[in-house]
Parts: structure tokens; C-alpha cells; sequence
């Protein structure tokens, strides 16, 4: 059984339970305030990612950056994991037997943080945390709640990446996040 950050961070580091962990450089564990009440969940780390362990480093991450700073928030008022902790090659969607193995990793993140926020950055994060069937155009930005927990997806910053004009419409849900966050902060003092 898993029971601390440091537990979670020694098994990432050696795991072996999918065929990623012989194409992977590093295995990404999550990263932020570990006692932040909002947690981001994305699919999995990119190539800049894999070099470095760390999340969102690349092209997304400076997106991320952006869209946090616009709506009031730093890295270092969340944490930001991902589904699974290896590059799948080729930036592809990971595979179901990938996201088994790897969520337990997850849960315990979960389990350890506590978020009373959860926002999944895009499809494959929404249809694993969400429901199978979450239609990111058309469900972004809603609310579900779920165990005492806020949850909400929007696009992947990747996806701004590939279509500026998205930048608005996840601009527009990072800022209810936002609001959601400062409401949470409000009722606790």
C-alpha cells in the first residue's frame, strides 16, 4: 500500500507495469501545491515532458502558463498531473491498458491531495475522470460534482496550439475555474 507523496514518487520512478516504460526517458510525476485544492488532470506527458519529468514544460505548458496568469492563477496554486506518468510514443492517445496501469498512480495523487476541484484538460482526461462518453465541444466548461468534488474539463492546451481561436472559449473556462477556486478559499476563511 502507497501512503505518502514519497511512496508514489519511488514506484513512478521504477514502474514497469506497461510496455511505455521501455520507450519512456522519465516517467512524469505530478507537480504543484500539494495542498492546493484545485488539480489539473491531463492524458499524458509530451516528448519535452519525457526529457525532462517534469509536466507541462513544452509548447502546452507556456499555453498553460498563460491561460493561468489571464485568470488570476499561478503553478504554484495547483497541481498538475496526468493520467499516466509515460510519453506514449509518438504523442499518440495512451491505450486502455495504459491508463489501467498507470491509475492507481492517479487515485493515490487523488487520494493524498484532496482537490475539491478536479479539471480535466481534455478528451482522453474528461472520458477516464468524467464519463466515458464526455463530448469535449459540447461539455466543456460544465460542472459535475462528485464525492464532495467540483469537476470540469475543458480543451487540452494542445488544442490551442493547433486552433488559436480556442484560446478564448478555455480562457472563458479557466476563469469560472478561477471563481470556483476563490469561492472554495472564501467559505474556508
Amino acid at each position: 500500500m502507497i501512503y505518502t507523496w514519497e511512496d508514489i514518487e519511488e514506484h513512478v520512478a521504477v514502474c514497469t507495469c506497461c510496455p511505455l516504460c521501455k520507450t519512456r526517458r522519465l516517467p512524469v510525476m505530478g507537480r504543484g501545491n500539494r495542498q492546493s485544492a484545485l488539480m489539473l488532470i491531463a492524458e499524458a506527458p509530451g516528448g519535452q515532458e519525457d526529457q525532462q519529468g517534469i509536466p507541462f514544460v513544452g509548447s502546452s505548458g507556456e499555453v498553460l502558463d498563460r491561460l493561468l496568469q489571464d485568470c488570476g492563477l499561478k503553478r504554484e496554486d495547483i497541481y498538475i498531473t496526468n493520467i499516466i506518468k509515460c510519453h506514449p510514443p509518438g504523442n499518440r492517445d495512451p491505450k486502455e491498458e495504459e491508463k489501467e496501469a498507470c491509475f492507481p498512480y492517479l487515485k493515490y495523487e487523488t487520494y493524498l491531495l484532496k482537490p475539491e476541484i478536479i479539471v480535466c484538460l481534455g478528451r482522453v482526461a474528461a472520458q477516464r475522470i468524467i464519463t466515458p462518453d464526455f463530448k469535449i465541444t459540447r461539455q466543456h466548461g460544465t460542472w459535475i460534482y462528485r464525492k464532495n468534488c467540483a469537476l470540469t474539463a475543458t480543451y487540452h492546451p494542445s488544442a490551442i496550439l493547433r486552433d488559436a481561436s480556442k484560446y478564448e472559449i478555455v480562457k472563458e473556462d479557466f476563469c469560472e475555474i478561477a471563481k470556483k477556486r476563490a469561492q472554495l478559499l472564501a467559505k474556508q476563511s
